[in-house]
């Protein structure tokens, strides 16, 4: 339930602070003639994301457990590199973000309604079957139940509350900060999808290992409070085999390094200095310069001259 809500919450704030920056931008332009055709691209948005969870969840169901567990294993895989982009991309591009939809929506203003609602499909849409792609493996990883879909629910309510407040000015919140620890929860959970993404395909036999447990504790109750934490948040079950441990730790620790590793800032204009190079002396310049040598002054050689005559 902790992994989905998670999941909700960041990727449906992403959503809504698009749809909150799209607004704005349409509110202050004088351009509120467009916003039903904003919602309406939120609102195909959201039903093409359902729809694909949809998809994933009845595709599945119909094959055998062997193309169950291969289909269950590669979308794993496919989630988390989205994911890994998806955090990374954001951790760059939240700077830029706002001038980069303030731009497209003024282009799509310009064209009509029609590229408005496309617009906001595009921006919301993107999110959307990224929360769909994600969350697909963590239900299956978190078994069966409600806990997973209720967690999903709470998180994208939040979400939405949040945005909303964001949007009418009364809620603020350090979003970088708030984007930077969401942003590690997610690869501590895709490190998890991962794994578990390694086990199905184990279980299809397409890779091998499925007997060579790295641990096997008989004795851990899943459904303890200390059992629902560790599964919950680390995906890591009472029993788990060697490779999984292996591609567990391998994503999870070079990715959480770079994730966290200071980001390099960028040089002002005020920083970098252009080396001044010195100026070649010219003709004139040389021979001003051997004047003033001999202990003649250019400047007065006229005068001199003029003396010399009234003598």
């Amino acid at each position: 339930m902790l992994q989905t809500y998670l999941t909700g919450l960041r990727e449906g704030l992403e959503a809504a602070l698009v749809v909150s920056i799209l607004m704005t931008f349409l509110v202050r332009g004088g351009h509120r003639n467009r916003i039903p055709a904003l919602w309406a691209g939120v609102a195909v948005a959201m039903v093409l994301s359902f729809g694909f969870g949809a998809v994933l969840h009845f595709t599945s169901a119909s094959m055998s457990f062997e193309a169950q567990e291969i289909f269950g294993g590669v979308l794993s895989i496919v989630a988390v590199g989205f994911v890994t982009w998806m955090v990374f991309w954001m951790r760059t591009a939240s700077r830029t973000l706002r001038s980069e939809l303030d731009g497209r929506m003024q282009a799509a203003v310009e064209m009509g309604a029609t590229a408005v609602g496309l617009a906001a499909l595009l921006a919301v849409g993107r999110e959307g079957l990224e929360t769909a792609l994600f969350i697909y493996p963590t239900f299956q990883a978190q078994g069966a139940g409600a806990g997973p879909a209720i967690g999903a629910v709470l998180g994208l309510a939040t979400a939405i509350a949040i945005g909303a407040g964001i949007y009418r000015g009364a809620v603020h919140m350090d979003l970088a900060r708030f984007f930077k620890v969401t942003g590690a929860a997610l690869i501590v959970i895709a490190a998890g999808v991962l794994a578990y993404g390694v086990h199905d395909l184990q279980e299809g036999g397409v890779l091998p290992g499925l007997d060579n447990l790295a641990w096997n504790i008989s004795g851990w109750e899943v459904t303890s409070w200390y059992g629902t934490i560790v599964k919950g948040v680390f995906n890591v079950g009472p029993q788990m085999t060697v490779l999984e441990v292996v591609v567990y730790l391998a994503y999870l620790i070079p990715t959480m390094v770079l994730f966290l590793r200071p980001a390099t800032p960028m040089p002002t204009p005020t920083q970098t200095s252009t080396p001044t190079s010195t100026p070649t002396p010219t003709s004139s310049s040389a021979g001003q310069g051997r004047a003033e040598s001999s202990g003649s002054d250019p400047a007065n050689t006229p005068v001199r001259a003029a003396r010399q005559g009234t003598r």
